[in-house]
């Protein structure tokens, strides 16, 4: 649970920087520090080419190379649940290159991640507690 409680403080701390007044839909979406693209095969011309209609220096919102310094809650949860975040990390550049929607791909696939690698730790600190515990209730034997 402390894992999907991060990840919801994140995501929500992400959406001032992907809040935009204007109507059309926007390519890329922010989580924390990490740009995820809605369209990564450049299907959707209006994605791809924000301000065709417009010659004077026009950017539709989009900052692709924008920098968003991470808080400190998104390097804990990052830190803590690395390896989790490497398995997102390749599925969504595996689906990306099939043409699915790396924020959609994202949303989905880290809550479950995150939910499996908290549980893992957690059944691995049990384990050792018990093991511990196991080995200082066995009586020595005095010969």
């Amino acid at each position: 649970m402390v894992g999907l409680i991060l990840f919801a403080a994140v995501s929500y701390r992400s959406m001032p920087v992907n809040h935009h007044e204007q109507e059309a839909p926007r390519k890329y979406y922010w989580w924390s520090s990490l740009r995820l693209d809605s369209d990564p095969l450049n299907e959707n011309p209006q994605l791809a080419v924000p301000c065709a209609m417009e010659k004077q220096n026009c950017s539709n919102g989009e900052f692709p190379n924008i920098k968003i310094v991470p808080s400190w809650l998104d390097r804990l949860l990052i830190i803590s649940a690395l390896p989790a975040f490497l398995a997102g990390a390749a599925i969504v550049v595996v689906l990306s290159k099939a043409g699915l929607d790396e924020v959609l791909t994202f949303m989905i696939t880290m809550p479950i991640l995150l939910f499996v690698w908290y549980y893992f730790v957690g059944w691995l600190i049990e384990r050792w507690g018990y093991r511990r515990a196991q080995g200082k209730s066995v009586p020595l034997k005095i010969a």
